[in-house]
């Protein structure tokens, strides 16, 4: 029989923070990463055999050992209440604070650049000053930047770490259920191999943004207390990388914050590639976008994320859900491919054609898209806060909301229902533990590894 002192379920930040945090205080243990994903090995020679991997459609390196956001743009956010509330888990937010400088001498540790960015107070004060002016609230976060290519090397050192203290790490197989027994969890069933079954004195559920699927499955089957979450809809905004040149001088990826008049909604910038690209981003059965950036080569662009934040309740509580019906028609519309638009055409009611296109001064990034007006895949709301947010930007970042500015869509930033956690970050179920993106717990590297610094902790002190 199979059995592991603790088996970790999925291998990104949360996961391989969560082996760490265990094989660092206890040697004696017996852990198991299963991720469905390639190993970290197979990622970086995949990203070596496309040279360039952010033109590859179909290049599936977002899956596996680091996660999709260390293979994305390895931008590491420094602060406990950005792609997240790390608060929320600790005694106070001085631990919160405490806690992401942990994790972030990890990284240091295994590779991450030292020098931090987004440390010059003076023009931060300038830029908050300007923001606050035109009514955008500007983040002051410091941050670390790896870059894709960067960011391979820290996770193969992350790697080798664990492997040196007996982590097992199990790739391509995919966790299809859990075993729980009076309210109990005591292993796991996987898919490819359904009458294998691989128990476990502790689990811990963390799959990764790309495994929502087995979260929803699992808290339904067996009655995990969780609740759905707020999801972020909206697009990629594409300019020439000359118009940010001073905001990112200031910081690498900056956030920009507002609440729009006409409805209310909160808008916000996410996910800048300064000198960057934009990609294609595929699921099942639709496509999205996003965006990624690399340390070594650079386009004439910046590509940045701008979502509005969605909360649904009765009777569509399932924000999962509308994501994805907005997905379908806007793949649907672009007959399998994302949809562009000039955010000149989208303000005159007007489908972007390739002529159209042409009189930009934008060279798009990604090629392999579809012009289309955004009116016939976005609710009147979602479009108007869009609209409305770019021309309130404008005035921070001249610019921005110009006629030749590109729009790529749909940006859809998915989220697992919030699993329910204790301060142990133990579940509803008994020895059954939650972490990172796919539990709902956090929303990008930094807040996703603190979680499962937590969930590790929290199984040592049951150990104990």
């Amino acid at each position: 029989m199979d059995k592991y002192d603790a088996i970790i379920i999925g291998a990104g930040p949360a996961g391989m923070f969560a082996a760490y945090e265990l094989c660092k205080n206890r040697n004696d243990l017996k852990i198991l990463i299963i991720d469905k994903g390639k190993t970290v090995e197979k990622r970086i020679c995949q990203m070596k055999e496309t040279e360039k991997c952010i033109n590859c459609e179909t290049c599936d390196i977002m899956c596996g050992v680091g996660g999709a956001g260390t293979f994305s743009d390895g931008l590491l956010n420094l602060r406990p209440d950005i792609g997240g509330n790390l608060e929320e888990f600790t005694k106070n937010k001085s631990d919160a604070w405490e806690l992401v400088n942990y994790v972030d001498e990890v990284y240091v540790k295994f590779g991450a650049p030292k020098e931090k960015l987004g440390t010059c107070q003076e023009k931060i004060d300038e830029l908050k000053k300007k923001s606050a002016s035109v009514g955008v609230h500007f983040v002051d976060i410091q941050q670390r930047h790896m870059g894709s290519d960067g960011a391979t090397r820290v996770i193969k050192n992350f790697v080798d770490y664990l492997k040196s203290r007996n982590v097992e790490i199990l790739t391509e197989e995919e966790v299809e259920d859990l075993i729980v027994e009076n309210n109990i969890c005591k292993g796991i069933v996987l898919k490819n191999h359904p009458n294998r079954k691989i128990f476990s004195d502790q689990t811990i559920l963390c799959p990764g943004r790309i495994g929502v699927g087995l979260t929803s499955k699992v808290i339904n089957k067996h009655k995990i207390s969780a609740r759905y979450k707020a999801i972020d809809i909206g697009v990629r905004v594409e300019i020439p990388a000359i118009i940010m040149d001073d905001i990112i001088s200031i910081n690498r990826d900056p956030k920009f914050q507002l609440w729009t008049q006409q409805y209310g909604d909160f808008v916000r910038t996410f996910c800048t590639n300064h000198h960057g690209f934009v990609v294609k981003e595929r699921y099942k059965n639709f496509v999205c976008v996003n965006g990624h950036s690399l340390l070594n080569e650079k386009s004439e662009n910046t590509n940045f994320a701008f979502l509005v934040k969605i909360n649904l309740t009765e009777p569509l509580e399932n924000t999962t859900l509308y994501g994805e019906l907005c997905a379908h028609t806007a793949t649907l519309l672009g007959g399998g491919k994302p949809l562009i638009q000039r955010l000149g055409d989208l303000r005159w009611g007007r489908r972007s054609t390739p002529e159209r296109l042409k009189r930009s001064f934008v060279e798009p990034t990604l090629k392999d898209v579809t012009p289309s007006n955004l009116a016939m895949v976005f609710s009147h709301r979602i479009l108007a806060d869009i609209l409305e947010g770019l021309e309130k930007l404008n005035a921070v970042i001249p610019g921005v909301a110009s006629d030749s500015t590109l729009i790529y869509a749909p940006e859809i930033k998915f989220y697992a229902m919030r699993v329910e956690v204790d301060k142990a970050m133990q579940t509803s179920v008994k020895n059954l533990f939650a972490a990172g993106d796919g539990a709902g717990l956090s929303r990008d590297i930094i807040n996703a590894s603190a979680t499962g610094v937590l969930a590790g902790r929290g199984i040592l002190n049951f150990l104990k």
